[in-house]
């Protein structure tokens, strides 16, 4: 398998494990390849907030790159994906997911009896309502460290989602 295509599935997978131990459900988007730059869809149930099933965008994206700075994960979008990820009229919120990996593939999971790690962690950031850039092909993105998409942040995203808050 191409080593692209072979991120792509670990991300995919990455991200299916905390929609499962979240509680929500994970869904390859259908579309032609790279229509609205929407990859997995992660829907739920919420009783107690005004949006009954909320439903939540991503675009994923994997990288082995050296993009990790002190505060920071500054990673190259292209410019279409930009620009369908900070499109404010939407009825369901999109947001961008990047999953670092390690360069070798043999290093992307550890396991032993009672544990499967997978390496190394996925980020997150809304682009909603940012500018149009004057870029002709790529913009660098730079999302803050803290937003490591885990089970408890992919919960409040989704509180946030079903609530009808802006993220």
């Amino acid at each position: 398998m191409d080593i692209n295509l072979q991120k792509e599935q670990f991300s995919y997978a990455h991200i299916y494990a905390i929609a499962a131990a979240a509680g929500y459900s994970f869904q390859l988007a259908p579309r032609p390849p790279d229509y609205d730059g929407i990859d997995v869809i992660i829907a739920g149930r919420d009783e107690t907030n005004w949006i009954r099933y909320p439903r939540l965008e991503l675009q994923v994206k994997s990288t082995s790159a050296e993009i990790i700075s002190t505060d920071s994960i500054r990673f190259p979008l292209s410019i279409k994906n930009y620009d369908d990820l900070r499109i404010e009229h939407l009825q369901t919120p999109r947001i961008l997911v990047v999953v670092i990996l390690p360069v070798a593939p043999q290093d992307w999971t550890r396991q032993a009896e009672q544990e499967l790690c997978l390496r190394h962690t996925a980020y997150w950031i809304s682009l909603h309502g940012y500018p149009a850039s004057q870029n002709q092909t790529t913009i660098t993105i730079s999302i803050p460290r803290q937003n490591i998409l885990n089970v408890d942040a992919l919960r409040g995203i989704m509180q946030r989602v079903a609530a009808g808050e802006r993220l």
